[in-house]
This record gives structure tokens, C-alpha cells and sequence, in this order.
């Protein structure tokens, strides 16, 4: 995927003519992403500079922060007088608000695609607890099937909690266990207890099925998309 400097705003010539070169072949590398149905890591970096560029317009000292600061020979109050005069230019700053009007509605289109892309491959796909449900949801075994593949994904999950001065959220970290064969007499519960006796870390670990109708990018689509409805699952009241 081609990537998009976090600075490309501020950085380098001021010209909407070239900005917005810039920014339509970064967004022609996302619209081939997400035609491939990869949503992930794509979704996020469009999510970015879509935050950066609305907090840029909206606070003036970020896009005071955001110049490049390449100067040498001068010291700090130098610098700060430099970047004052850049800001106050009428000429450089109404270039900067063109590009930041036409800039904005293009990735909010660019992100509607993602959210509909996503809410695609969560409709494709289903969650249930495999056997009984433990105690402890807050790490397990997290199984993934698509349908008409003989074989099985298993990764263990464990459940993080975040806090900042606003909000509690939570977070999950994964790895990847082993891929099991998934036969007609090999079921999703055999398969829980061939892991506990295997591995012996729990005696009845949460363990949930996510089942996938179809067969999209498993690490740009599915395993991103089913770590929050696992989430989701475990919060639901």
C-alpha cells in the first residue's frame, strides 16, 4: 500500500495542485485495498489523516506545530518569528484552507467506503461460545472456520483493559496457536479439549467460534473485524 507522509499537509511545496496530486494516489493504493476487501491496516492510516487534517483546521497552532522545521544557523525565538510570518501569509494560508476544503469530503468518502466494507464482512461472519462457558471471558481460545475448508484456525486471545482521562475501553492482543483438521467427526468441542490437553493452561477456557461464510483476506479482514465483535460479545449486557 502506498503511504501518505503524516505531514504531507505542511510538508514541502504549498500548491493544491500538487497536494492534491498527492493525496488521489494515495487514495488510488486505498480504493485497490478495499476492492481486494482488505480493510486493515488501510482503514486506520484513512482514519488518521482524516482526524489530522479536521484538527489541523480546527486549531491553528497544530498547523503551526505540523511546518517542517528545517532551518539551520538560527535559534528558537528566530524560528518562532520565521513560522508566525509563514501562518500570517494570506497567500500560503489560503492555499492551505483549498486543499484542507477539497481534501476533507473526499476522505469522509473514502471512509463510508471502509465502514461499508466492514459492515459487509461482519455480516459474513458469526459468533457462538464453543462448549461451556467459562467464568474467566477475558482470555481463550478464539476459533475461526470458513465454510468448505477442512481445517480450523485457533488463536489464543487475552482481553486488556485502557484507561485514559476520558474513558475506559477495551483492547485484545492475539497470537496465532495452530491450524486443526475440522472433519465431519472432529467437532468444535473436541477440538476445545484436544487444546486443553495439549497446551494445560486452563481447565475450561473461553472459547468462541467465529464462523465465516466467506473466504475474505484472513489477516486484512477477518481477524481484525472479529477481534471487535469478540469484544463486543463479551461487553454485551
Amino acid at each position: 500500500m502506498k503511504e501518505l507522509n503524516k505531514n504531507w499537509l505542511t510538508e514541502g511545496l504549498i500548491d493544491f495542485e500538487y497536494k492534491k496530486y498527492l493525496l488521489l494516489g494515495y487514495l488510488q493504493s486505498v480504493k485497490k485495498e478495499f476492492d481486494n476487501r482488505k480493510l486493515y491496516p488501510v482503514f486506520s492510516d484513512l482514519l488518521f489523516h482524516y482526524r489530522n487534517i479536521i484538527n489541523v483546521k480546527q486549531n491553528k497552532t497544530l498547523l503551526y506545530e505540523n511546518f517542517p522545521k528545517e532551518i539551520s544557523g538560527a535559534d528558537f525565538e528566530n524560528l518562532k518569528l520565521m513560522y508566525t510570518e509563514i501562518i500570517k501569509d494570506d497567500k500560503i494560508m489560503q492555499e492551505l484552507e483549498e486543499i484542507m476544503e477539497y481534501s476533507i469530503p473526499v476522505f469522509q468518502n473514502y471512509l463510508t467506503e471502509g465502514k461499508d466494507i466492514f459492515e459487509e464482512i461482519e455480516y459474513s461472519m458469526s459468533i457462538a461460545p464453543v462448549g461451556l462457558i467459562s467464568l474467566n471471558p477475558d482470555n481463550g481460545y478464539l476459533f475461526f472456520y470458513v465454510e468448505n475448508i477442512r481445517e480450523a484456525k485457533v488463536y489464543e486471545y487475552e482481553m486488556t483493559l485502557f484507561e485514559s482521562a476520558e474513558e475506559k475501553y477495551r483492547g485484545i492482543h492475539t497470537h496465532f496457536v495452530e491450524t486443526v483438521d475440522k472433519g465431519i467427526y472432529n467437532t468444535f468441542e473436541s477440538i476445545k479439549v484436544y487444546l486443553v490437553r495439549k497446551y494445560n493452561k486452563m481447565a475450561n477456557p473461553a472459547t468462541y467460534l467465529i464462523d465465516a461464510k466467506v473466504n475474505y483476506p484472513f489477516d486484512e479482514a477477518i481477524l481484525p473485524v472479529a477481534k471487535r465483535m469478540l469484544v463486543r460479545y463479551i461487553n454485551a449486557p
